[in-house]
Parts: structure tokens; sequence; C-alpha cells
């Protein structure tokens, strides 16, 4: 007898899951279809339907004391093809409705819709009173549809967003509204304006004094750009704005030309905050605006010959108007274009490797604190601590925790995040603690890219089930007449030395691309009298393979443990070495009264969790591709062997807008020497591989 098929839940069903959690915007899209249906505007425009005057809105319909018309008006569509856009609009309802509840969701489209509707009729009536041909024509229009309160749910909804994107959907809505309103200029765009104004009264979301000094300056690097991007559009589009129509290149041409060099010149300057960018985008806008005072005053006096001469002025007074926004703006945020080009981050007061080891063994540090005495970082001085990092890329690359006292690390996230983003660099802390995540400034994201596999070393036994690997390769080793050194590099003869080399360059030689640096070391790093190596030697006094061991320091200069970097063999040498190695280096520690010992973490091998997001999901499928060039999964997996228990090891980033920037500059710290050709090269490799 079969097992009775399981019938879906009810609540499962996409339908019925919408109704449960956007109720209200579910019926607002439901009225709409029914009154399409009804009136059929879904298959004929509503603009020559018989009844299209006695249910349309605006200020002929309140003139002539049809005071319905508002409400009528929400639920009809203009033409057909417009459903489309309307319904898409709805989102925004949605996603308030969602948030913050129906009651506000629809308080928000009813009083958005009302105020658009009112607020466009009262401003063309005084309008048309004025010798303003645009505003005397709009007064004489009528239309339909709900756009006016799915714009104000729109800009709720902007308003909801997480910092940063609040800002930056307040730039895109910004953009949209001025495009639509001086360039375009139907009566809805002039509806969508006030809706836009309305949710910006309400809500005072948009506060970008409050915002950070970086992403002033993005704003304003965007902002330049479309402005560049809406003069070249109009000079080549037809417009019909407040300005008075033109038409396609008929507008001042040379004027845009010249706009658009200024904009590539200072673009760029102003997302790094360089102050000759601030103060030259500043007389440019002036410009702007005099020279638009300087045409309406010459258009008065001969517009005749003005037009003749110069072409159609109405797209220069439209973008002279955004020049003037983006000028307050500029004002606004002044503090943000202090940068000097040239400033070395922290080459004033530099610290050297000698006192970087000096610190961390008066504070102690992590497992990867030492990895800050190594070639090519360079410090931050912070109050009483050091930030370790490397700029690559217009990224600073923070390594591991700051140094210091515990205490210290707040107040160092700080000052590097003021620093950097200060001097046009993006921050970031990669492969940090959490105690360095602890104190990570409100609004950033943290995201486990490796796991610490720590071994305690108190009472350590090789006994159990679970340490039958351990065992089994100390046990061959003493049956093969293997002998185990711990040693340093500067104390080992130089045929040794020789060997180790080899055995590292052959290792190398199998890659595609060179030997990572950053948080991987090299011999280089393993020359520090610090830094111990152990040794697997055979019968015949060939080294079979190696190890190199950091020191884990506490406060006081006490050793701690020590934490895994180099891992090499030799090929054809004892099978289990590495056992072999790692096993032996645990016990040796173990007697010398180390508490830990840190087998470090796979980059990129951590198992992603589904709650920890689509990032670490992407990141999960970058390790697969990456597996066969590099084997980071297949050492994670190797390390549990050893029984470990794991900590997680972050990256620190203020928001996925920088990830792809990060990702580009931790490739070129990990790969400093890699070619173009070596990374195609890397890249067709792995394709054949999948």
């Amino acid at each position: 007898m079969s097992a009775p098929t399981a019938t879906p839940s009810p609540a499962r069903h996409p339908i019925l899951r919408a109704l449960r959690t956007a109720p209200a915007s579910v019926a607002l899209v439901a009225i709409l279809l029914i009154v399409g249906v009804a009136g059929g505007g879904l298959w004929t425009p509503a603009l020559e339907q018989e009844w299209f005057p006695a249910i349309a809105y605006g200020l002929p319909a309140l003139e002539e004391g049809r005071w319905w018309t508002p409400i009528t008006g929400t639920f009809f569509v203009a033409s057909p093809w417009v459903y489309v856009p309307t319904l898409l609009s709805v989102a925004g309802m949605v996603f308030v409705e969602m948030r913050r509840g129906s009651r506000v969701a629809m308080l928000y489209f009813g009083f958005g819709q009302l105020f658009a509707i009112f607020a466009a009729a009262a401003f063309l009536m005084i309008g048309q009173l004025l010798p303003w041909p645009w505003a005397q024509e709009l007064a004489q229009v009528l239309d339909v549809g709900p756009s006016g309160g799915t714009m104000a749910c729109i800009a709720a909804a902007v308003g909801l967003f997480a910092a940063p994107w609040r800002q930056r959907g307040w730039v895109i809505v910004f953009v949209y509204a001025a495009i639509s309103l001086f360039l375009l200029g139907e009566l809805a765009d002039v509806e969508h304006a006030f809706a836009i104004a309305l949710v910006l009264m309400v809500d005072r979301s948009f506060r970008i004094q409050r915002t950070t000094i970086r992403e002033q300056r993005l704003i304003a690097f965007v902002s330049i750009l479309a402005l560049g991007v809406i003069q070249i559009l109009t000079l080549l589009l037809p417009t019909d704005g407040p300005f008075g129509p033109t038409a396609p290149l008929e507008g001042p041409w040379l004027d845009v030309a010249i706009d658009a060099a200024v904009i590539l010149l200072v673009a760029r300057g102003l997302r790094l905050g360089r102050g000759w960018a601030w103060v030259l985008t500043l007389i440019w806008s002036a410009v702007n605006l005099l020279l638009a005072l300087t045409l309406v005053v010459l258009f008065v006096i001969a517009p005749a010959d003005m037009h003749e001469t110069y072409g159609d002025p109405d797209v220069s007074f439209a973008t002279s108007v955004l020049w003037a926004l983006f000028f307050v703006y500029l004002l606004m945020v002044r503090r943000a274009f202090r940068a000097r080009r040239g400033k070395r981050l922290g080459a004033a007061a530099g610290a050297s490797s000698d006192e970087v080891k000096n610190l961390i063994r008066a504070d102690g540090g992590g497992t990867l604190s030492w990895m800050a005495t190594w070639e090519g970082l360079r410090y931050l001085r912070t109050g009483e601590g050091i930030v370790p990092f490397q700029e690559r890329l217009g990224v600073a690359i923070a390594l591991a925790d700051p140094l210091g006292p515990a205490a210290s690390i707040p107040a160092s996230v700080e000052e590097f995040v003021r620093r950097t983003e200060g001097e046009g660099l993006i921050p970031c802390f990669f492969s940090c603690g959490t105690p360095t995540r602890d104190a990570m400034p409100a609004g950033w994201r943290s995201l486990v890219i490796a796991d610490d596999t720590i071994v305690d070393l108190e009472g350590l036994a090789f006994t159990g089930k679970s340490w039958s690997y351990v065992r089994q390769a100390l046990n061959r080793g003493a049956r093969d007449g293997m002998t185990f050194r711990l040693t340093t590099l500067g104390a080992e003869p130089w045929g040794v030395r020789q060997q180790l080399r080899a055995i590292s360059e052959s290792w190398v030689g199998d890659k595609g691309l060179p030997e990572m640096r950053f948080t991987l070391g090299t011999l280089q790093e393993a020359e520090d009298p610090e830094v111990r190596l152990a040794l697997a030697i055979s019968p015949s006094g060939d080294v079979d393979g190696f190890l190199s061991w950091l020191p884990v320091f506490g406060p006081g200069g006490v050793h701690r443990g020590w934490t895994l970097d180099l891992m090499r063999r030799r090929d054809g040498g004892f099978g289990p070495v590495m056992e072999y190695l790692i096993g032996s280096s645990a016990r040796d520690f173990a007697e010398e009264g180390a508490e830990l010992m840190s087998l470090s973490g796979a980059p990129l091998a951590h198992e992603a969790r589904p709650e920890e997001g689509v990032i670490a999901q992407l990141l999960g499928e970058l390790s697969q591709s990456l597996e066969p060039v590099y084997g980071f999964r297949s050492l994670h997996r190797f390390k549990t062997k050893f029984n470990p228990r794991y900590e997680p090891i972050h990256l620190l980033y203020r928001d996925e807008g920088d990830l792809t920037r990060i990702a580009a500059g931790l490739t070129r710290a990990f790969l400093p020497d890699a070619t173009l050709r070596q990374f195609a090269a890397a890249g067709v490799d792995m394709i054949r591989r999948d």
C-alpha cells in the first residue's frame, strides 16, 4: 500500500503568501485590474473613452466642481501599456507594508496620491497666471492613475533602507524626478515631484550631512556623472519641460561639450575627496549659473538675435537648475573634500617592524598578529595601538586585529576608518577576530571567510579513535627511522637550507600562479629568528618535509602558542609527513608549556550556512572554483584530523558596494607579482577542470 501523498500547505501558495504579507498592495493591484477590465482600459486607452472627463483628475476637473475625481481617477490607467510600469511601481508599497504594516502603507499611498493631485493643481493654478506657456498648457490637462501614491510609497521605501543604501536610493529618486520634471514635464511628473517632497518633509530620512565622508564623495561622484549624462541626452533627444520644448541637436552643443570635459576632469577627484576637484566643480557650477542669468537677460533684450547665434536656451536653463542644486550640495558636504594628493597614509609617523614586534610582545596578539611584521605592510599609529595594512587598488586592507592593548581596539578601528576614508580609500579589515568584529562601526557588515583551527595543548594526549591518524603517522615515523627537529632557519647548515628552498620551489613550480603572499608566508618570512621550523629528516639525511611556526604572544612577552604558516613536503618522501610533523610539533609545544597551536584558517574554506546570506554562498562557490588551483577545502579537511576547535575569521566592510573593489585589492595583495597572462591561464585551467 502506497503512502498517502502529502498535500501542500495552502500557506505556501504564492498568492496566499502575498495576501498574508501585503494585503493592501494586493488589493490595490486587484482593483486596478478589475477596473481595467470593467472599463476596457486594459485594451483601449482611457483617454479615448467617453467617460474619461468624468473620472479624470486635474485642475480643470476641480475648477468645474468634480470633487470626486481624485478618488475615481486613482484607479484607472491612461493606456494599456502603462499598466506594466504602474503595477511594477506597487513594489514600493509592498516593501513599506511588509516593513511597517498595511495601515502605514495605505496612509502613505492615500495621502501621497491626494497631496500630489491637489498640490500639482494648486501649483498650476498659480503658474497659469504667469507668462509661462508650459504651466498654461499643463493647467488644461486631465490625468488618471495611482502614480502619485505609488511614488510616495517608493520614496517611503527608500527611507527604510539601511545605510548607506538609503542615501544612494534617494539620489536615484532625485535623479529620476529631476529628469522627468525638467526634461519631460508631464502632469504626472509634477505630481511625482510633490509626492517625493511630501515624504521628504514627513520622514526626514535624507540627511546627507550625517552620512560618512566616503558616502558624501560617492554621491557627488554619481551626481556629477548623472549631470553629464542628462546634458548629453537632452542634446540628442527632444524635451518638453518647464523651460520649453527642444528639438534634437538644437541645443547649445558647445556648452554641453565643455561641461562634459570638465565633468570627466573632476569626477575621479570628487570620488577621492580631492580639494582641487571640489573647488573647480564649485567654480564651474557658478559659471553655469552666471551663464544662465546672462542668457535670460540677453534673450529678453534681443531674443531673435540670440536664437540665431546661440540656439535654443531651454536645455541650458533646465540644466542650470540642476547645477544650482549640485552647488548647494557641495557646500553642505565641503568637509568631505580635504584629501591631499600624494599623501601616504601612515608615512608621517610610521612604525618599523621592530617596533611592531615589541608591541606584540608587550600587549600580546592573536594567532595571526605576527604576520604584521612581514615585508610589504604599512602601519598607522592610532593612539595606543597600530593598525598594519596594505593599500591595493584604492583599498586599505587592515590585516588581522589592530595591535596594542585589547581596550584600544575600538579606538584603533575608528581611527583607521576615519583616516583611510579621509584619504579617499576604501577601508576593510581582513582576517580579523571577534574582538575587532565587535568593535566595527555601526552599519558595517561582517563576513566569515575562514575558520581558525585551534588545537588546545593543555593535557594533550593522542589517545582515542579521533587521534588514530596522528598516532599512526608518529608510529610509522619511528619505525621508518624518521627524525623530528624543532629549529630555526638560521640555525640550520647550508645544505639543509638548500633542501628547503628546493622543496619550496618545486611546490611553487607546480602552480599556474606565483606563490601567494599577504597572509601566506614564504621562506623569506621564515628567516625571522622568532619563527621556528619543524623538520622531518629521513634516515639518509634528506628533508622530507617542513613546517614554519609563527609565535603567538600573550601580554608581557609570554609565549601562548604557535601558528602554522608554511607546509612543504618532498615528492617521493615519507608518506604521512605532514601528520608526523604537526603531531610531533604539538607534542613538543605542549611539553614546553604552550597553551595552543593554531593550524591557521584555509581561505574560502568556511562552510557557509544559509543564514549567513547570499555573499557567503557565493564565496563558497568561488572556493569550489579555486579548489583545483590551491586546494583550500582539501587543506581544511586535512586539518580536521587534529580535532581542532574553530574560531571565525572575518572580513569587515562598510557595504556590499565595496566588495568588488575589495576583491580586486585582495587578489593583488595575495598575488602581487602575478601577470595578466598568469591570471588568464589559471582561469582557463579552472574551466577545463570543471
